[in-house]
Parts: structure tokens; sequence; C-alpha cells
């Protein structure tokens, strides 16, 4: 995919104006200002002459007006100001926008570029409407007209070498974009619904590279517990919790620790999410039988030291990973359950008997995310206890805590970031022992390691004043 062009702006020119200008007006400087002067790029489908006279008042010089193409201003403005316009910056798009070839890679690069992980690209009976995720949330940012959404979607399935003349069925697909010497790829999800094809974009690949293991989310007492589970030379390390809860982010961040040039490492998954330069990457395609059980087959004859499954999605795959175990390799993985030791009546349910979880699992993790409050404009009140789930009693008296309000700077979400809280399980004799014995209440023994729960690391979030009682209350609800 083609790059778009955009202007380039040294330091001084960008700091010439505001963000906020630039984006309401639709302006990029063009030369640095003199007294009486001053050189500005204009949308040209923004421009008039009654513009021009409002920017003079503004700011108080003669303004000097080019015009630019609309996409060349757009990808301008995304590369060096940050858009905090307004409250509802839903933007209709023009016809010829979204009908041009750059509409959809200005579209990849402002997702990209404010860290967004899907783009959802939606047609309704009235309208139609294209919504980006940031930190966990949907937010709409641009609204297309019926007549051109046709088009939009018929360039993403030849992008993603689809079959544009199927509107029935669901299409799965991939593109391959490069912007700005960032390469990546956005995995394409085609669905028919009511009033039309529904698409979702998810921008995948990042470099694992800048991952650090330090920054995920960890304390002090889990990280230690947890990097020691994964120098033993072999057994399961096993990471659950929902989808989208940050496990293969975990993944790879224990990965690159792993990553030497004497261990070999391979790993199956569904999707590729992160790209790290010395692991052999497999990509699952159950469509011709390549199924985490049968790679995870013929990884045993690739003389591994180091396995990554995706996830262990049936009883095949765990017997296949308990196996891989007990031959002497290190298993990574993930699993869908609410605890750290809930993976362990997962594990039995699936069929693998007790006295084999209890030899090969070192360490066991929950984790989830939860979202951090803007530190702009939080807004602090009065502690009532009643706000926490009836089932939950607070280990601690607080004074006060923290709502979300919504500014600019967190486009009105009230939340800015989000962050990892895990709850780590080191497997040794004794706990080894109670998974032998099918003993599933455990909650003494973690007391007495100093264990902490995701409900006590949730707490501690919301008591410092991190995060909210929303974003928490799920978390607080369960008593594992």
């Amino acid at each position: 995919m083609d790059t778009l062009d955009y202007i380039t702006l040294s330091a001084e020119l960008q700091n010439s104006i505001t963000a906020q200008q630039a984006w309401h007006y639709n302006i990029v400087p063009k030369t640095a200002n003199t007294t009486s002067q001053m050189e500005l790029f204009v949308n040209e489908e923004s421009y008039s002459p009654q513009l021009q006279d409002e920017l003079e008042m503004l700011f108080g010089k003669t303004i000097l007006l080019e015009k630019k193409e609309s996409a060349v201003i757009q990808k301008t403005l995304l590369k060096y100001y940050r858009n905090t316009s307004s409250k509802n910056s839903i933007k209709q798009i023009s016809s010829a926008n979204v009908s041009s070839d750059n509409f959809l890679p200005m579209l990849i690069h402002e997702a990209k570029n404010l860290g967004s992980s899907d783009i959802h690209i939606e047609v309704y009976e009235e309208k139609c409407r294209v919504r980006i995720r940031i930190d966990g949330l949907l937010i709409e940012r641009y609204s297309i007209g019926k007549n051109e959404y046709p088009s939009l979607i018929n360039k993403i399935k030849i992008k993603s070498n689809l079959d544009i003349s199927e509107k029935r069925l669901p299409q799965d697909g991939r593109i391959f974009f490069n912007t700005d010497g960032h390469k990546f790829d956005i995995r394409v999800s085609v669905l028919p619904t009511l009033h039309g094809e529904k698409i979702v974009l998810r921008l995948l690949s990042n470099d694992a590279a800048n991952i650090d293991i330090e920054k995920l989310g960890f304390t002090e007492k889990e990280l230690d517990d947890y990097l020691e589970g994964i120098k033993k030379p072999h057994g399961i390390i096993l990471i659950s919790g929902p989808t989208g809860s940050g496990k293969t982010t975990t993944l790879y961040a224990t990965l690159k620790i792993l990553n030497k040039e004497k261990t070999n490492i391979i790993t199956i998954e569904d999707p590729i999410e992160y790209t790290l330069e010395g692991i052999n990457q497999v990509q699952l395609k159950e469509d011709i039988g390549l199924t985490f059980a049968g790679a995870l087959r013929s990884f045993l004859r690739q003389d591994p030291d180091v396995i990554m499954l995706g996830e262990i999605r049936d009883g095949e795959t765990a017997q296949m990973a308990i196996r891989a175990a007990l031959t002497g390799h290190l298993v990574l993985s993930t699993i869908h359950t609410n605890s750290a030791w809930g993976t362990i009546s997962r594990l039995t349910d699936m069929g693998v008997p007790s006295f084999l979880l209890a030899s090969t699992i070192n360490t066991t993790v929950a984790q989830r995310l939860v979202r951090v409050l803007c530190p702009e404009c939080k807004e602090k009140k009065e502690f009532n206890e009643k706000i926490l789930p009836k089932t939950f009693k607070a280990p601690s008296t607080i004074k006060h805590y923290y709502d979300p309000k919504g500014c600019d700077h967190c486009y009105y979400t009230g939340y800015k970031g989000r962050k990892a809280i895990y709850e780590v399980i080191p497997l040794d004799y004794e706990l080894a022992d109670a998974v032998k014995n099918n003993v599933f209440t455990i909650e003494e023994q973690l007391k007495q390691r100093n264990i902490k729960s995701l409900r006590d690391n949730a707490f501690e979030l919301f008591e410092k004043g991190i995060t909210s009682i929303d974003e928490i209350y799920p978390i607080l609800l369960n008593n594992y």
C-alpha cells in the first residue's frame, strides 16, 4: 500500500500555531513567521475569503494561504498535531475524500497514531460510521455517506485479497501496511449485516522489541515469582484471562527474555500479533488442518527448547502441551479462566490427569487490563462503601476516591491508557500436592505466601486513585 505525502515541519514551524488552531482551521504553517506576515497551507475544501479574514484577525498579521489537497493536510495534522479540538469530533467525510485512494491509508495512519487496536466500519439504515478502539473503548471518528460506503468496502476487500462479489458470507483477510517506516499487518474481518457489510480492521504485528516486562504492571514480588518460573528448563507457564486482557503481550515480553542465540523458540499463533527477531513463528490455519495440536506434534520434531502455544482450546492441545513439558521443553500458553488457580480445574475438565498437572505446571498467572483515569480531569469524591459490591469487604478504610470526567486530553472518555494487574501463583511442593489431590480452595495457602489476588491488586489501584470503581467492579464481584 502506498504511503501518503505530508508536509515536513521543523520544530519552529510546528510551534508557530497551536494544535487547536491547526485542526479547527485545517491549516499548516508554510514558512517562519515575520512580524507582519504569515504563510499557511490550507485544506482546499476549507478555503474561503472569509477564512483568510478570520485568520488575519486571529493572528494580527497579513495571512497568505496556499491550498493543498485534503489528504496531505490531514496526514500532516495527524503527524505533528494531536487532535484535542472538541468533545464531538465526528467528521463528515465528503464523497470525494472517501472515494479517493488516500482515505483508507489516512484512516489507518490516524488509528495507528492514536494507539488504536481496531477500526470498525459500519453501515446502518440511515448512516454509515467509522469507530476506532482506544484503550478498550470505541470512539466514533467519521460519518460516511451511504453512497460512498460500498466503494470503501470494495477497496478494503481488494487490498486484503477478498472476493468483492461475495456479500452473503463472512470473509477474513490480511493487509500489509507500511507507513513512515513502520511495518505492520492488519487483520480484516468482513461480516454481512442487515443493511450491508461491516468490516473490522485489527492492527497487528507491533514490534515486540519495545516490550519491557518490568513495565507491564507486575509488582516486585509477582515479577520475581514469574521470572523464577521461566528460568526452569521445562514445565508449563499458563496465563489466563478473557480476550483483550493483554495475555499475548505478557507472553512476548517473556519470549524476549528467553530469546537467546543458544535457544530454539517456536510459536503457533492465531493471529501473529507481534514479531520478534530470532523466533520461529507459525500462523494457525485450521482450514487446511494446521491446528494447535497438529502444529505441536510437528514442533516436537524441530528440536525446540521453548514452545509458545497461542491458546489451549481443547483436550487434545492440553494433552500435547503436557507431553511436551514432560519431555523436557518449556511451554508457554494462554487459557480462558477467571483466576490463576482456576486453570487447574479447567485443564482437569479437559481430561488432563491432576497428577500430570502437579508435575508439569511451573507457574499459573491470571491478568486483567484496567483503564487508567485521566490525570487532567479525574474528579475527587467522598468514599461510600455502597459503591462496592455487597460480596466484597474492603481490606482497608479510604476517605476519597476518583471518578472519570472527560476532557480534551482523553477524548472525553475520562481515561488515558491502561494498566495490567496480575495474580501470580508459583507451584511449590505443597501447592503441587493440592493440585494432585484436586483441592480447589487454597485462599489460606496463598495468604501465607503473601500472594495477592486480582481483587487485591484491583482495589489497590482504586485506593491509590489510579482507576475508577467502574473499571474494577467486575473484578471485585468475582469471588474466585
